[in-house]
């Protein structure tokens, strides 16, 4: 299952992957279409790919956050919620040493205290989920939505979720590289760059496909 209309998220990825196709542009005006190493261009080929997942970083968060909003409005109690959400729940109460805690999710109290852990998550992730790979993909989506192994959902004609799952590690990889070494990384090519834009691209329909699965699982309700 893919997204058919965008969420808030994908709309925001969308708008900021154009600064990619501009950058591919410029290099296109620099050094044509044809094959081979443009010398001086390569620049814009490290930014690409830092961009590239950044954006990602930023829509998994943006979606996560989304859809949380969603499952604390309409989920109808808390016995809808998943396992995994209890959890965090129970976690939230044993941790508070104030005898009284229990009494935070009566009355709907604990859509509360999902919202304050989302906020907690998000201080976490900012130390975090700067390698967005597919385990802190996985780790983002069970901790905020109780949402399994989503790198299983990553699966298309000719790519298995396992193979997905290692490409995107191997780009994002190639990202810390160039952060961390600058120039002295190795070369990166366009078409590296247009190919780590397609990969995410499909990464992030199927992310969404699969949250938006998930919530009306829980609540009834489209996510968009």
């Amino acid at each position: 299952m893919e997204e058919n209309m965008p969420s808030k998220a994908r709309t925001a990825f969308d708008a900021n992957v154009q600064d990619i196709d501009k950058l591919l542009e410029f290099h296109a005006a620099g050094g044509g279409d044809q094959p081979g190493r443009r010398y001086g261009l390569e620049v814009l080929n490290k930014s690409s790919i830092v961009l590239i997942t950044s954006f990602w970083e930023s829509y998994c968060e943006d979606l996560a956050e989304e859809a949380l909003e969603v499952i604390v409005e309409h989920a109808p109690n808390a016995d809808a919620l998943p396992k995994e959400i209890k959890k965090v729940i129970a976690k939230a109460l044993k941790e508070d040493k104030n005898e009284l805690a229990i009494w935070r999710i009566s009355d709907d109290k604990w859509r509360d205290v999902l919202r304050m852990n989302f906020v907690e998550l998000k201080t976490e992730r900012n130390k975090t989920f700067a390698t967005p790979k597919s385990f802190n993909v996985n780790h983002l989506f069970e901790s905020a939505l109780g949402l399994s192994d989503m790198s299983s959902n990553w699966k298309w004609e000719r790519m298995t979720a396992v193979q997905a799952a290692k490409k995107l590690n191997e780009f994002v990889s190639m990202r810390g590289d160039i952060a961390h070494r600058g120039s002295s990384t190795s070369t990166v090519k366009k078409s590296q760059v247009v190919d780590y834009l397609k990969h995410v691209k499909m990464l992030a329909a199927k992310t969404g496909g699969a949250v938006k699965k998930h919530v009306k699982a829980i609540t009834g309700q489209d996510l968009w």
